[in-house]
This record gives C-alpha cells, structure tokens and sequence, in this order.
C-alpha cells in the first residue's frame, strides 16, 4: 500500500476509511494516496520528515519541528489519519486529543507547565519573552482552575477546549 507502483485495492481504500473514521470519502483517500506516493519519493512506504518538509506550508507552520516528530515515517494509513485530525469533519474530541499530542512534548500523557511554554515559545518566537509568556501562561493556567505545578491529562483538555467551538480546520488539497 505504500509502493508508488502498488496500486489501491478497494479493500485497501475501506480499511484506510475506516482507519479515519470515515472522515475521507473513498475518492478523497484515492487523492491522498497519490500525494503520499509523491512524497514518498524513494518509494519506501512511509514519508521521512524531509519528505515531509516538503511541503511548503507544513515548512512555514511554527510547530513544523513539533510536527516533524508526530509524522516522521508514518505509513499511508497512519498518514491519512494524521490529517483527518484537520477536517472540517473530524469530533472536537479528535482535535483535542491531537492538541494534547502537540503539547505533550516528553510523550507521558501529561503536559506541564513546561510543555506548554514549549509550545508557546515556538508560536511566539521572539516577539515576546520569556518572562512575558511565563506570566501570560500562569495567568491563562489560573483562570481555568490549575497552577504552574498542575499537569494537564487529556481529560483536562477536554474540559478547557471542549466548550470553545475549536476550529482547527486546514484545507486539505486531496484532488
């Protein structure tokens, strides 16, 4: 399935819908798949994060690196369920739980304080300070409830993003 001269069966095509969720319609899988075999460019079946940096709006995003880490050699399937993520489609509760993945950057299941300034760090750059964005986040972390020593688990974003109307949508060209 990750050959560029392997072509889709429909077999492959449905286990890959459902992989997503049925996020993607059958024809936009087909899309996928072809701009997956062009990333691929060795051929290997998966896509390397250089592969990956080639794409020019993936290159610009300021969470690139933290990305690079989520899609480094993901397969067909794991990749179109990398992008269901940005769907107008996909559950808030699938955005979320993709959110929290971003933030978690030591992979423990909990964000700290620290990943969180991480985070902000790579959005803000050097428009603002360290200082700055260490009272910003403690102030933003007080008003919903936790501290600078809390540790925030999926649940907890869930409870904070669940109720914002969080848009995360990209236009995904898949034809």
């Amino acid at each position: 399935m990750g050959n560029t001269s392997s072509m889709l069966t429909q077999y492959d095509i449905e286990e890959v819908q459902e992989h997503c969720n049925n996020i993607f319609s059958q024809q936009e899988i087909v899309s996928l798949y072809q701009r997956f075999c062009q990333l691929d460019r060795n051929s290997k079946g998966f896509i390397s994060a250089d592969e990956f940096l080639s794409v020019p709006e993936f290159a610009m995003n300021p969470l690139s690196q933290r990305l690079l880490k989520m899609v480094d050699g993901l397969n067909f399937k794991d990749f179109v369920a990398f992008l269901s993520a940005f769907s107008a489609k996909a559950s808030t509760q699938k955005k979320i739980e993709f959110i929290f993945k971003v933030y978690d950057t030591d992979y423990n299941g909990k964000v700290s304080f620290d990943d969180i300034l991480e985070v902000l760090r790579d959005l803000s750059g050097p428009f603002m300070s360290d200082e700055q964005r260490e009272r910003v986040l403690s102030q933003v972390l007080k008003e919903a409830g936790y501290s600078r020593d809390s540790y925030l688990v999926l649940d907890d974003f869930v409870k904070v993003l669940g109720t914002s109307g969080l848009k995360m949508e990209v236009e995904i060209p898949v034809d």
